[in-house]
């Protein structure tokens, strides 16, 4: 009867092991993906100065979309996406909106928008903003499946007495990305 006690035990000791040892995988998981994002957006925002120079000599009039952008990627950039994540992705979808009108601008400058490096520095844009969205799609899926081991018993009975908890936000999209497009304002 007592080994019958000790193997119960035994095996009720190893299952709670296995719940430990997945919900830190899925933290430090969360972790990766969250130092994934930052990497991308500091790429991003090494390229936004090149962009912004280049598109500078022949846009006189976009001084003040040229500092906004220049103050909110100063600010993106002191900013540490695994210690604020809510903070970080305020300030990427203020950054978003600052450059769609910096992109929607580029198209009134024919001359600007046909240069050779200015094409290839929005190439590598578009390079650099794909990267960013597998990121966020990365960071996201490991936000769920952590959020998912904290809230499901009996790993959430393990995650409370570590001290693990799931306070991720999700990178959403913008709710101005939300809205349907209405393609016929495009051609007035």
């Amino acid at each position: 009867m007592m080994n019958v006690l000790l193997i119960v035990l035994a095996l009720i000791a190893i299952y709670f092991y296995g719940l430990y040892v997945a919900l830190i995988k899925k933290r430090n998981n969360l972790r990766e993906a969250s130092a994934g994002v930052d990497v991308q957006l500091k790429k991003r925002y090494d390229l936004i100065p090149n962009l912004l120079e280049m598109a500078s000599k022949f846009m006189t009039h976009e001084k003040e979309l040229f500092s906004d952008i220049v103050n909110l990627r100063n600010t993106a950039l002191k900013q540490n996406f695994a210690l604020d994540a809510q903070k970080s992705i305020e300030l990427e979808n203020a950054l978003d909106g600052k450059l769609k009108s910096f992109f929607v601008n580029v198209e009134n400058y024919p001359e600007l928008k046909s240069s050779a490096p200015m094409v290839q520095a929005m190439q590598s844009f578009n390079e650099a903003e794909e990267n960013i969205a597998a990121a966020r799609r990365f960071y996201n899926s490991a936000v769920t499946e952590l959020k998912n081991a904290v809230e499901i018993f009996p790993s959430s009975f393990v995650a409370s007495i570590i001290g693990i908890k799931a306070d991720q936000p999700y990178f959403k999209a913008e709710s101005k990305a939300s809205e349907p497009i209405r393609a016929g304002e495009y051609f007035k």
